[in-house]
């Protein structure tokens, strides 16, 4: 095999292992999903109250995400906010599917297919009012709400698990929701 077909060769193994990555983001090992979930629980509107600053993000308040049931069982992903620098609104639709088993709190989400970002549950009030998430990587981070109230409660056990799963704390930026 010539050196072109064999540099062709391995650019083709590498597009495709970088394809199948985009596809199937890993459950950081750090990383443990909420069990016992019921996703017609977690269904419904929620107030981000906090997150880690991501670039499909940066700079919006009154963010919000909305989760309905597709027919097909996935979930649709309607994400919103504001552009606080102009009062623009910024909306993004995307879907999502279980990982694993639909009791466990580890999904992945796309809002640009075949591209998949991880979305694991790793801490969750037994009432469903808040949620913590973790994405693929400590890039990724968020606290939901059912209110646009953040307890003092609840604001220290989210930075006590952003500080387990490798999150340093100071890079939580707590949402302007009023």
């Amino acid at each position: 095999m010539s050196a072109k077909k064999l540099l062709l060769a391995a650019l083709g193994l590498f597009a495709g292992y970088k394809l199948y990555k985009a596809g199937n983001p890993q459950i950081p090992d750090n990383v443990t999903p909420v069990t016992n979930f019921e996703l017609s629980r977690y269904l419904g509107k929620w107030f981000e109250v906090a997150r880690v600053e991501n670039r499909f993000e940066k700079g919006l308040i009154k963010t919000t995400a909305e989760y309905t049931l597709n027919g097909d069982g996935t979930v649709n992903v309607l994400n919103s906010g504001l552009v606080e620098s102009t009062g623009r609104h910024k909306r993004a639709s995307g879907t999502a599917v279980f990982v694993r088993v639909k009791d466990e709190g580890a999904l992945k989400v796309s809002f640009f297919r075949p591209f998949y970002g991880g979305y694991n549950i790793v801490d969750l009030d037994e009432d469903y009012q808040w949620a913590i998430i973790v994405g693929s990587s400590p890039k990724y981070f968020w606290v939901l709400s059912r209110t646009t109230e953040v307890s003092e409660e609840l604001s220290a056990r989210a930075i006590k698990v952003a500080s387990e799963v490798g999150i340093v704390p100071h890079n939580i930026k707590w949402v302007q929701q009023n």
